[in-house]
């Protein structure tokens, strides 16, 4: 173990070794000097047991593990951090890693090793080597290392840490500074390295798979792309363990390839159809355009398949897009019992892996092809910085997708005779025949009407239904009997009685055409669920091949496109506004052209009526001053032209006030009497103005202004209106000032 120059440099002298080593330890040895320490292997036992003053079950400081595993998994590595809690800090710490009920003062009682990420933070302590602790002392509120698992065969493993701060020792044995991990086993969630039992069902079984997406920007707020995003078409299949879609730790075929980075489910199909002695069943399901929409808006896509003895796992896979190569999916899922029957029911959360194809680190980062390419790895919230999963507390990622596997049917001798349910024991009895109409002669009916067609189109168990009508009840006191009658049925072709007949599943859906452009074929195929019972050969065609077109008028520079996404929320809350919906160049034209295809659309879309603003007309002049002297007011008004509808902004203010003062009041009363006389004189002498002729407007003669309306509020602040009206217009008149005449005021301006 290779130690920092820093630690080389301190351990050379007795005064820099001090500084070396951690608080805890010269705080425990207080009573001899470090120089007499002896380096040997004693000295790590003596870190555990260091004695001070210690405060037991203190939370203020915490040891988490990445992720925060309670398994390890031998070799991998993890981010261990030692944190306080602010506004408390530490200045030292010491960082170990024990066997399961070891004392430490043997080096084989040390597991795993740590690795220094910050050399500036962290060292080796020179005389215990499988410690970590500061490489200067100095208050801080976070520390972190790598620390690789042990082999496998350790045990459970105990990471220990304390902390110094002042001349206080934290240090837990069971508490937030002790993290106990043990050995991951063979069941690890996930992993495909897990071996894989032989299967002793009997039988077939019959599954659906139903994929629930949560990836949304409600749940993964971090750049989310909101233009594109989707899940590619789900595509897998149950299959034998001789054969593997793909795994964690391996490489991604080409099909896995296309599917991660394109999206396109094309190659990896033709690479599960090439497997057709280790494959039973291809599953497939609809792309979802956007990732994630409510299901009482769209319904999850779901698809059925079957296991049976030897094609008892299953595998998906689906693209998270737009990404550099990031899916979900199962790999491997084994859905046969060590009892011998067959799983009912897999629920399973899914989180994104990186198909090693790829080198982005973002939704949409440009294309970087990953050389040489690197093997198939879950993402954690460590990848990298710019990364929409990145967390630097080392935090589980949040689930994106669950998928819920579920058995619906189990056919043929079943090895495991043990119900799961009631669908498991309903038996195949027939309807008992009936000698005689026991229809009471009280209830008068309509005919039966003809059976229905048989619920099921294959030649599984399925039922049939006839109906009557009840015209009429002559005794009430007697009950009638149902006008429903059912029966138990099969598909066209099959029966129950007949030995010679092999029962078939329902036809998987169609490859896609054999060609992008032009007439080309497609296949569809179904599988013998069930041979005859006689032992004689099934005649029933397994494959169908037919005629497909794509594109009539397709030429080199034509391309394939995907089929258009959901359309997007209305870019408006009310009112007018736009929609889009998109869709991706699945195949771009074989003369290496530009795809001229559009890839967006767009359409108008009307929600419910806006919230419609109060509005007002402009602000009048200031009205005079209510007083002749000394200090008083002026007003101002608006009127509502329109008042708020539909929760609009409602309205402000109609009436404004400030103070005025023309002059100071003269003290003597004669002469503010003569004021008033003067100013209500002149007063008249308007009046008698406005009552002349009118030679203020040339050009034409003005009635006199109408008396003030009433005031339009009693308190409060309202507003009076009153009116001159032309009475007469000259002919030589030229003016344009010979119009009506309004005037405004406010009026009752007293508060309320």
């Amino acid at each position: 173990m290779r130690l920092s120059p820093v630690l080389l440099r301190l351990s050379r002298g007795p005064a820099l070794l001090a500084l070396a080593l951690p608080l805890a330890v010269a705080l425990a040895f207080s009573d001899e000097t470090l120089d007499k320490v002896p380096k040997s292997e004693g000295y790590c036992s003596r870190i555990l047991r260091v004695q001070g003053t210690r405060r037991e079950g203190y939370t203020e400081f915490s040891l988490r593990v990445e992720g925060d595993p309670d398994f390890y998994k031998p070799g991998t590595s993890y981010r261990v951090t030692l944190s306080a809690a602010p506004p408390s800090y530490f200045r030292g710490f010491t960082l170990i890693a024990l066997k399961e009920n070891r004392e430490g003062d043997k080096e084989e009682d040390h597991a795993g090793t740590f690795q220094i990420i910050d050399e500036e933070e962290t060292q080796f302590m020179s005389n215990c080597p499988v410690a970590v602790t500061e490489s200067t002392p100095r208050r801080r509120t976070r520390i972190q290392v790598f620390w690789i698992a042990p082999p496998a065969g350790t045990g459970c493993v105990i990471l220990k840490a304390s902390i110094v701060q002042k001349r206080i020792i934290y240090f837990q044995d069971e508490g937030s500074l002790t993290k106990k991990l043990c050995e991951q086993d063979s069941t690890f969630d996930g992993v495909t390295d897990k071996p894989i039992l032989d299967c002793c069902a009997c039988g077939t079984a019959k599954y659906r798979l139903t994929f629930y997406g949560n990836w949304s920007e409600k749940t993964h707020p971090k750049d989310y792309p909101r233009r594109a995003n989707h899940w590619s078409a789900i595509i897998g299949g149950s299959h034998s363990k001789n054969y593997v879609l793909w795994e964690y730790g391996g490489y991604a075929s080409e099909g896995v390839k296309q599917v991660a980075e394109l999206g396109s489910p094309v190659k990896m199909e033709e690479e599960i159809r090439q497997q057709s002695d280790e494959v039973l069943t291809v599953i497939k399901a609809k792309a979802q355009w956007p990732a994630w929409q409510p299901l009482n808006v769209r319904a999850a896509p779901s698809a059925e398949f079957s296991v049976d003895r030897t094609r008892h796992l299953m595998s998906f896979l689906t693209m998270m897009g737009p990404s550099p190569d990031w899916n979900v999916g199962l790999s491997a899922e084994d859905l046969c019992t060590k009892e011998c029957g067959w799983v009912q029911k897999v629920v399973q959360d899914l989180i994104p892996w990186d198909a090693g194809t790829d080198s982005g680190v973002t939704y949409e980062s440009p294309n970087k092809p990953t050389i040489p390419q690197e093997k198939i790895r879950p993402l954690t919230s460590l990848d990298h910085p710019q990364s929409p999963f990145y967390d630097p507390e080392g935090g589980s990622i949040t689930q994106v997708a669950r998928v819920v596997i579920e058995r619906i049917a189990r056919k043929g001798e079943q090895c495991n005779i043990v119900p799961d349910n009631v669908d498991d024991i309903v038996a195949d009895l027939a309807p008992e025949e009936k000698d005689e109409d026991d229809t009471p002669e009280t209830c008068i009916y309509s005919n039966w009407s003809p059976w229905s067609a048989c619920s099921s189109s294959t030649c599984d168990k399925g039922k049939r239904m006839r109906q009557r009508m009840l015209k009429a009840q002559l005794d009430l006191s007697v009950p009638c009997p149902d006008t429903q009658d059912f029966q138990p049925c099969m598909g066209p072709g099959c029966s129950d009685e007949d030995g010679s007949t092999c029962t078939m599943s329902e036809w998987i859906t169609w490859s896609p055409c054999s060609i992008s452009c032009g007439t080309g074929t497609r296949s569809r195929e179904r599988y013998v669920k069930q041979f005859p019972e006689d032992g004689s050969v099934c005649t029933l065609p397994t494959e169908e091949t037919e005629k497909c077109t794509v594109n009539e008028e397709c030429s080199p520079s034509s391309c394939l496109t995907t089929e258009w996404g959901e359309w997007d929320e209305c870019s408006a809350t009310c009112g007018m506004g736009m929609k889009k919906r998109h869709r991706m160049v699945k195949m771009s034209p074989a003369d290496g052209s530009m795809c001229k295809a559009e890839t967006s659309q767009a359409e108008k879309c009307m929600m419910p009526e806006c919230p419609i603003d109060c509005e007002l007309t402009e602000w009048s002049q200031w009205s005079e001053c209510n007083k002749s002297c000394g200090k008083g007011h002026m007003i101002r008004t608006r009127m509502i032209q329109m008042e708020p509808q539909f929760g609009g902004t409602p309205c402000p203010e109609t009436v404004q006030r400030k103070k005025c003062r023309i002059r100071k009041c003269l003290r003597n009363p004669s002469i503010q009497n003569l004021r008033w006389r003067e100013a209500r004189e002149s007063r008249r002498s308007e009046q008698l103005r406005e009552e002349s002729d009118g030679d203020q407007f040339p050009g034409c003669r003005m009635r006199p202004w109408t008396a003030w309306s009433e005031c339009t509020k009693l308190c409060g602040g309202g507003i009076q209106e009153r009116y001159m009206t032309v009475k007469k217009r000259f002919k030589s008149s030229q003016f344009t000032s010979c119009k009506d005449k309004k005037e405004i005021r406010a009026c009752n301006v007293h508060p309320c």
